[in-house]
């Protein structure tokens, strides 16, 4: 069974440039990844959906790889920035797809469907700006959401990656919720 704190070294040790490193790492987080990009991809239909599980998986990874090197300092950033580059690299294919203009059909939705809707792609770019529009207010809001939604995890496991209370995130997820709401719609969520 492999420990977090090989992950962490091998994160390091690709960081420092050592190829082999990464070689090891991608076994070691493949099934993590896949569980991330299947949180993206639950609602979308399968008709409609711009990448597979796996190609999201690979996008995301490519775009590190070929990137800027990044220092690594844990598993849990690691897996956050892979978690945001999947949202990045979903944003870029609805876009492609001719993502619908602000506000249409919004109307309909409930809080959950503004943030994870059935056709994910169709709102995902109005998600995205309010997004953007929020980390320029409040990164920590920002950064809920994108542990939260789309990196699947728990408001647990959002607290101990962010190293905040738990009592926190929760009313900050409760806050966050009801802005992008207010943000997506123009309308207040019902309690």
């Amino acid at each position: 069974m492999t420990r977090p704190d090989d992950i962490t070294d091998l994160l390091r040790r690709w960081s420092r440039g050592d190829a082999e490193a990464l070689e090891k790492l991608l076994p070691l987080v493949d099934n993590e990844l896949k569980r991330i990009a299947r949180a993206y991809m639950l609602n979308e239909r399968a008709g409609r959906r711009s990448l597979h599980t796996s190609a999201l998986v690979q996008e995301a990874l490519a775009s590190l790889i070929v990137g800027k090197p990044i220092e690594w300092k844990s598993r849990r950033q690691f897996y956050s920035i892979v978690a945001w580059r999947m949202r990045e690299t979903l944003v870029d294919h609805a876009r492609k797809r001719g993502a619908k203009k602000r506000g249409e059909d919004a109307e309909h939705l409930n809080i959950d469907d503004v943030i994870m809707p059935n056709e994910m792609s169709v709102h995902l770019d109005l998600l995205d700006k309010a997004l953007k529009k929020l980390a320029r207010i409040d990164e920590q809001k920002s950064r809920i959401v994108e542990l939260r939604y789309f990196g699947g995890f728990t408001l647990e496991e959002v607290a101990s990656i962010m190293e905040v209370s738990q009592s926190t995130i929760e009313r900050e997820w409760r806050f966050t919720r009801s802005w992008l709401k207010r943000e997506i719609t123009g309308e207040e969520e019902e309690s």
